[in-house]
């Protein structure tokens, strides 16, 4: 049997066009016309012998093969991009100094910094895990080269940040809420859209210590809704956090960026809680200008955030 090999510039439009949700703004971003794209598919359904896209709506979704497909693209890109990132930063010496928030530390920091190791060994990282305003203090300070943090708004950015995404906050609480043992929480207050404020009780809050720019969001928008709230759980630590949500001692608020498994996002409605705001996922550079080592880890860094993004869209939780 012919062993099938794949073309990695069709897999590259393949997977562009996914990315932004239309071939033809990839035809733009590519530089390639409409027609030529419409071939490379064509020529990549034949490579694969099955259907990769079906019709919805106006436009293309893919079928189990192509979302299959799709995921190897992604690992043969990475590849590709990391060899020819070898290839031309061989000599690439240096140290870049990283701060990530806890939400990264697990998301996005091994596969990140082993893409990077293997790219550029010559280059030494130190990583910095730490709450925003710690972050922002030492990029001031010239601590850090790099930081990658949640910015609520409550300052205005440095003339060297990037904003790369808008997240929604939503209410957190655990998984599987039937085990859970607590009066203001149910499965079957939940599906019967009870509020736990009807039982008088105040809704318990798992927040971070002060100060926390989300914790203020969280009590403006409780204390206006005129919904009773106690502080249940408090700690400098996100994992700290999630264990106490996914026990049930009450609900917290965080993005839905690398939620882990033991928590889920709430349907605000239906439990008669109030809207909250989007925040800034933003990377904060110490110089307009970064050397040549920090300016590829952002780079990086950037990349893996916009697939992290791409897939939780494909992929809800």
């Amino acid at each position: 049997m012919t062993q099938v090999m794949f073309d990695l510039d069709v897999l590259r439009t393949f997977s562009t066009g996914m990315a932004l949700g239309s071939y033809a703004r990839a035809a733009d971003k590519l530089g390639r016309s409409t027609s030529a794209v419409s071939a490379q598919l064509k020529k990549l359904e034949s490579q694969a012998g099955t259907v990769l896209f079906r019709k919805e709506g106006r436009g293309l979704a893919l079928t189990d093969a192509g979302e299959t497909l799709l995921a190897y693209a992604h690992r043969m890109l990475e590849l590709n991009d990391e060899a020819s990132a070898a290839l031309r930063g061989a000599d690439l010496q240096g140290w870049v100094r990283l701060g990530l928030q806890e939400d990264f530390g697990e998301t996005l920091l091994p596969a990140v910094l082993g893409r990077f190791a293997r790219a550029h060994p010559k280059v030494r990282i130190e990583a910095c895990v730490a709450r925003s305003g710690e972050l922002r203090e030492r990029l001031e300070l010239g601590q850090l080269d790099l930081a990658l943090a949640w910015d609520a708004g409550d300052q205005p950015l440095s003339p060297h940040a990037e904003r790369v995404a808008r997240m929604p906050l939503l209410w957190i609480g655990p998984t599987a809420p039937e085990r859970v043992d607590a009066p203001w929480w149910t499965e079957r207050e939940h599906r019967a859209g009870v509020r736990a404020a009807k039982s008088k009780e105040p809704l318990p809050l798992i927040m971070l210590d002060a100060p926390c720019p989300l914790r203020e969001i969280v009590i403006t928008a409780l204390d206006r809704a005129g919904l009773p709230w106690r502080r249940a759980f408090g700690s400098a630590s996100l994992a700290a956090l999630w264990a106490a949500t996914s026990a049930g001692l009450g609900l917290t608020v965080r993005t839905p960026f690398g939620l882990p498994a033991q928590v889920r996002a709430l349907d605000r409605a239906v439990l008669s809680l109030p809207a909250l705001p989007q925040i800034s996922l933003v990377l904060y550079r110490a110089q307009a200008r970064a050397e040549a080592p920090a300016s590829r880890l952002a780079t990086l860094l950037l990349e893996a955030v916009r697939q992290h993004l791409q897939l939780e869209t494909v992929q809800p939780r």
